[in-house]
């Protein structure tokens, strides 16, 4: 069980650690790694899965901080409130198209990790030290990418880290949450933009409902019909996806 916490602990320094960079060194992994194996002897059967299902736990954290989830969720759940629709699509349809969008925009990413890494690994061509350190730089690639310097520059001022060189070397620790900051702020601005359509039909509904004097009638029984119209005629949905898909720097 020590030997499984301590592998947990140099699993989560490889990428909340101060000095892990995008590429980490394979060298102090591999010393690491040696030293909660036991000299470089594989481990047991049992400590594997209790490695492997530690791992599975922190898996849907990763899913939603580290790839495309976070910004088309957040742009469906939009989109669904400026229609007025509460409960359609459910959220169950919702997380499912947001899941199948992301796996969509990650798949360059996930390409080169299967390629690069994976693969070479399952034929032992490279050590895992090798294999997980090619995975990590797909991965900050992908992230760099998309986040704001702004933000990169905010948290590693808050960190004390200084600037950087380079983009490659930002650390883990410092890009996560400035990635996550800048999917939040690029999903609510493109969520601004989907709602103002929809907006400017309540806005003229409930002036012509004023001006009938149907005060009494709530605007959005009236608006609702509209917005779905035009959503259908301009074929809302492929325009939305499209939109999500394209708005992700590769």
């Amino acid at each position: 069980m020590l030997r499984f916490v301590s592998i947990c602990i140099c699993l989560f320094a490889l990428f909340a650690s101060q000095s892990t960079l995008a590429a980490p060194s394979a060298m102090g992994l591999e010393k690491a790694l040696d030293t909660v194996a036991g000299d470089g002897r594989p481990l047991s059967l049992s400590l594997q899965i209790l490695l492997l299902m530690g791992l599975l736990t922190i898996l849907p954290s990763l899913v939603l901080m580290m790839t495309s989830f976070t910004r088309i969720i957040i742009v469906l759940s939009i989109l669904r409130q400026a229609l007025g629709l509460q409960q359609t699509p459910p959220n169950q349809v919702l997380v499912g198209l947001a899941l199948f969008l992301s796996i969509f925009v990650m798949q360059p990413v996930l390409s080169t990790i299967n390629t690069q890494a994976l693969e070479p690994y399952g034929r032992d061509e490279v050590s895992f030290e090798q294999a997980l350190s090619t995975a990590a730089s797909a991965m900050h690639g992908f992230m760099i990418k998309q986040t704001r310097k702004t933000d990169i520059a905010l948290f590693s001022e808050i960190a004390g880290a200084g600037k950087f060189a380079k983009p490659a070397d930002v650390p883990f620790s410092i890009l996560l949450p400035a990635f996550v900051t800048s999917e939040l702020k690029t999903a609510f601005q493109i969520g601004f933009m989907i709602f103002l359509p929809f907006l400017i039909i309540d806005l003229i509904v409930a002036s012509a409902l004023m001006s009938l004097g149907m005060v009494m009638l709530s605007p959005t029984i009236i608006s609702m019909p509209f917005k779905l119209l035009l959503f259908v005629l301009v074929d809302g949905w492929a325009l939305t996806m499209g939109s999500l898909a394209s708005s992700f720097v590769m």
